[in-house]
């Protein structure tokens, strides 16, 4: 293990790996991602969303499609917004989690539209690929999938998403941008997964974030660019960008050793406490920000890798 240093990252990147706001380094390990699918010695984020553009540069041919419940019978991205959420995963650049392989299974159209029965569809594909690539031996540190979409509250939904969990798979949702509790939302409201809210750089909770006790926890969602479709970078606002930061996250802390059992709870306990602004937090909403673990301390009498 070797602890690297980004310099000139996304705000989010910065604040995901620093006690404290306003640094423009990321800081994590130089392994971050790797040990979780498609070979032996690699880990797999499912990025159930519009699909992901994986000619795109930044994916360093780490991207793969996998599968297309929209009703459209593509595998283009035409959307951008999963190409995006990929990117916050583990682009090279913009990504939280460097090495991790990312597989899109596309459930939104280019519209940014989906039928539940697509995502329903989808979200049993990445149950069902997932076992079948465990049992040949890929997979050894574990899987991640990231949900940032949502609608009315559906008990299949949720029924779905349990499922996947239930099924060893860490999954990260985003909490959703109606400034309501997350109570009235899929799949945000069912309590197994981890749900995800969104931050400002000046630590506050942005005010379309949705929250309340079933969001687990808070990570940056205003103003983070990513990867877009064509090789091109965007940068975009929600509970959607907040959500990867945390399952990049995850898949960061898989590749470390980090057991996949509790893997939510985990992050909670390691995330930076208090450091969001009290008043604007809605009661019950955790004030707890994602955060790697990085210390800047390991930087001195190691090799640092310029990114």
């Amino acid at each position: 293990m070797e602890l690297a240093q980004q310099f000139n990252a996304t705000w989010g990147l910065a604040r995901i790996s620093h006690a404290k706001p306003n640094d423009t380094t990321y800081l994590y390990d130089s392994s971050a991602g790797s040990g979780t699918c498609v070979s032996t010695d690699s880990l797999s984020s499912y990025v159930i969303d519009t699909g992901i553009d994986i000619t795109h540069p930044e994916f360093q041919g780490r991207a793969s499609f996998l599968a297309d419940y929209s009703g459209e019978d593509t595998s283009i991205d035409g959307d951008g917004h999963g190409t995006h959420v990929a990117g916050i995963i583990g682009s090279a650049t913009w990504g939280v989690a460097k090495n991790t392989i990312l597989f899109a299974v596309r459930v939104l159209d280019s519209s940014g539209f989906g039928e539940t029965s697509g995502v329903l569809a989808g979200m049993q594909f990445v149950i069902n690929d997932a076992k079948q690539r465990q049992e040949k031996g890929q997979c050894p540190s574990g899987v991640v999938a990231n949900m940032s979409l949502g609608g009315e509250k559906l008990q299949s939904i949720n029924d779905a998403a349990a499922a996947i969990v239930a099924a060893g798979i860490f999954l990260g949702v985003a909490a959703g941008n109606d400034a309501t509790p997350v109570d009235y939302w899929s799949p945000s409201s069912e309590p197994s997964v981890c749900t995800v809210g969104a931050t400002a750089a000046n630590d506050t909770l942005i005010e379309w974030s949705n929250y309340g006790p079933l969001v687990d926890i808070l990570a940056p969602g205003v103003d983070i660019t990513s990867t877009f479709p064509g090789g091109r970078i965007r940068t975009y606002s929600g509970t959607s960008m907040a959500a990867p930061h945390v399952v990049g996250l995850a898949a960061y802390m898989l590749g470390l050793g980090a057991p996949l059992g509790g893997l939510c709870e985990t992050l909670a306990a390691q995330a930076t406490k208090g450091t969001i602004d009290e008043n604007t937090l809605p009661k019950g909403t955790q004030n707890l920000l994602a955060f790697n673990g990085a210390d800047a301390s390991r930087l001195y009498g190691r090799r640092r890798i310029r990114v």
